[in-house]
């Protein structure tokens, strides 16, 4: 017979090893339980990262997409339109009011294309400026669409573009400076060389060597960014009275307002285009005729031939760097086609165009001078 207080330590015994029994699978259970919760947050949040990710891509579409915007306010403008109509129809005065909400959201959808596409036109000012020669000129990126990465793409390429013809520019003003010093030595030693037709020969070709690399640096003088015009007040009058001799015809209109022009590049175009027309005029048509006459504000110069004229084909090309119509020009008629180009550079240089056309018969160019105050 067992002692009664060992019954009862066997009976605690036994009620401790259930209660712990119970405490472990109460412990089993939370811990399940908390493993199921993790497993369900974790999931949760994989979800939510994945929907997040998602929701950045197709927000940074919308972004950069301008065919995205302009469906999603197409598509809002279809709803809302559709909405506004069905009430409008369901209500005896819908119209009075569906009407007016209709063109006021269409005015909305209106101004947010119109805000959107608002960088083309930047950007069709920046090709105009780079078509008319301006290098320097950027077009602001304001935004990363298509249109934003279509304005970086076209300012990198003015940015070469420039860089490339300034590398052009600098190698050609070097090599133009380089050449005069050893021109001005074969010159002094052909002056050595006995008088005869050799030495009038060589003398010539030295001089149409000095002559182009002269007008190879006034050209890229001009051509560059740094004109540097010496602006002083003119009378385009006087400077065509200056071109007077023989074989030239003067029309000038008398009291013609002073200009701000720079004098000596002026005087080179009227000389070059007096010679250019003289070297192809034909005086048994007529004289070259250089006429000088108001136009506005500014003052019109033109000088007229009646030689030949220009090839139709070859109008456009005029005025380019040693371009010469075969037909109109040969080498031993003179020149090395930098004549009409040194003169359209001046005429840019002081805000106007050099406009070459065929007179029929002859060739005519003309260039007007606005007024400085109103360039």
């Amino acid at each position: 017979m067992k002692h009664p207080h060992e019954e009862q330590w066997q009976a605690h015994t036994q009620a401790r090893f259930r209660h712990a029994r119970r405490l472990r699978g109460m412990q089993t259970e939370i811990h399940d339980l908390h493993a199921a919760r993790m497993r369900d947050w974790h999931w949760r949040m994989r979800a939510h990262h994945r929907w997040h990710q998602r929701w950045h891509r197709q927000h940074a579409v919308f972004r950069h997409s301008l065919g995205a915007r302009l469906i999603a306010i197409f598509a809002v403008l279809a709803l809302l339109g559709s909405a506004i109509l069905w009430t409008a129809l369901q209500s005896d005065h819908g119209l009075w009011w569906g009407v007016p909400l209709l063109l006021f959201v269409t005015g909305l959808a209106y101004g947010g294309i119109h805000h959107m596409i608002r960088p083309l036109r930047m950007l069709a000012a920046g090709a105009e400026a780079f078509g008319r020669g301006d290098l320097k000129f950027r077009v602001p990126v304001v935004r990363g669409d298509e249109i934003g990465d279509l304005a970086m793409r076209f300012n990198q390429m003015a940015a070469d573009i420039q860089a490339m013809l300034d590398g052009k520019r600098a190698l050609l003003l070097a090599v133009s400076h380089e050449l005069r010093s050893p021109l001005t030595r074969a010159r002094l030693h052909a002056e050595l060389v006995d008088d005869g037709p050799s030495k009038d020969a060589l003398l010539d070709e030295l001089a149409q060597m000095r002559e182009l690399i002269s007008a190879l640096l006034e050209s890229e003088r001009l051509g560059s960014g740094h004109r540097a015009l010496q602006l002083t007040g003119v009378d385009l009058g006087e400077l065509a009275a200056e071109q007077a001799q023989t074989g030239v015809e003067l029309d000038t209109e008398p009291e013609l307002p002073l200009l701000q022009l720079d004098r000596t590049r002026v005087q080179l175009l009227l000389r070059n285009l007096v010679h250019n027309a003289l070297r192809h005029n034909d005086p048994a048509r007529g004289p070259v005729i250089v006429s000088v006459a108001r136009d506005g504000d500014g003052v019109r110069v033109s000088v007229r031939d009646h030689g030949p004229g220009v090839p139709p084909d070859a109008l456009d090309r005029l005025g380019q760097p040693f371009f010469r119509p075969d037909e109109a020009r040969t080498r031993d008629s003179g020149g090395v086609g930098l004549g009409l180009s040194l003169c359209r550079l001046v005429a840019q240089a002081h805000g106007s165009r050099l406009v070459l056309r065929n007179a029929e018969p002859g060739f005519e160019a003309t260039v007007t001078f606005p007024r400085l105050d109103s360039r």
